[in-house]
C-alpha cells in the first residue's frame, strides 16, 4: 500500500447517500464524519450502540436494522465498513468495486480505494494528515502538532478574506490581480496572523481594507 501514492481530494458529500456499515463505536464515529460534512447518512447494523440509535430517532440518519445486502450500495455515493466481520467487509469491498464507487473498508487498507487521513479542523479551516496507512499513531501526533501551530487566528484569518473575496472578484478583473491582493493580506506588514493570535481583530480589518485602497487604483 505505500508504494501507491494517493490522490489527495476534498469531497462534497452535500445531498449524496453514503452508508456506513456497522453499528458500533468505529461506525458511530464515520457516521459522526459524514454527517459534519452534510452527508446523507444510512447505517445498516442489525443493532448499534446508543449514539446511533439516538442519531437515527431523531432523524438525522436512516437506519436499515438488519445484516448488509448488496443492494444496499445501489445509488451509493461512499461506502464505509466498519464491522469485525471480515466476509461482510470482504462483501462490501467487492460489491462497492463492482459499481466503482468509493468503499473504505476500516483498518484494512487493501480493502479500500480510499483512505480516510486525521483532520483537524477550525472554522472553515481543514488539515488533513496522512501516512498512507502505515502509522495512524504518527498522524494522530502530527494532528495534535498541527492543532497547536495552526488553530483559531488561522481559520478567523480566512473567514475575513471569504468575507471580501465577492468584492475581489467584482473589482479585481484578473485572476492575476486576485493573486496579488490576496497574498499582499496573508503575507502583509504587520502579519494579520500575529494580529489575531494577539486578539486584534480591527487591525487585521484595517489591514485587509489597505489593501483594498491600494489595489482599486490599479483600475484606473
Amino acid at each position: 500500500m505505500l508504494d501507491t501514492p494517493f490522490y489527495i481530494a476534498c469531497l462534497r458529500l452535500s445531498g449524496r447517500r453514503c452508508v456506513v456499515v456497522g453499528g458500533g463505536e468505529v461506525g458511530l464515529e464515520k457516521v459522526e464524519g459524514l454527517l459534519a460534512c452534510d452527508g446523507n447518512v444510512t447505517l445498516v447494523a442489525p443493532d448499534a450502540v446508543e449514539p446511533l440509535r439516538e442519531l437515527a430517532a431523531e432523524g438525522s440518519i436512516a437506519w436499515e436494522r438488519r445484516e448488509y445486502r448488496s443492494e444496499d450500495l445501489d445509488g451509493t455515493f461512499m461506502v464505509i465498513a466498519a464491522t469485525g466481520d471480515t466476509d461482510v467487509n470482504i462483501r462490501v469491498y467487492e460489491d462497492a468495486e463492482r459499481r466503482a464507487m468509493l468503499v473504505n473498508v476500516v483498518d484494512v487498507p487493501p480493502l479500500c480505494n480510499f483512505i480516510l487521513p486525521a483532520i483537524f479542523r477550525s472554522g472553515p479551516l481543514a488539515i488533513a494528515i496522512s501516512t498512507a496507512g502505515a502509522s495512524p499513531a504518527l498522524a494522530k501526533r502530527i494532528k495534535a502538532e498541527i492543532a497547536e501551530e495552526y488553530g483559531e487566528p488561522y481559520a478567523r484569518l480566512a473567514e475575513l478574506l471569504n468575507e471580501v473575496r465577492g468584492w475581489a472578484k467584482g473589482t479585481l478583473p484578473t485572476y492575476q490581480d486576485r493573486k496579488v491582493f490576496f497574498e499582499s493580506i496573508v503575507n502583509g506588514d504587520p502579519d494579520p496572523v500575529e494580529l489575531l493570535r494577539q486578539g486584534d481583530e480591527q487591525a487585521a480589518r484595517d489591514l485587509i481594507a489597505a489593501a483594498q485602497r491600494t489595489a482599486t487604483p490599479s483600475l484606473a
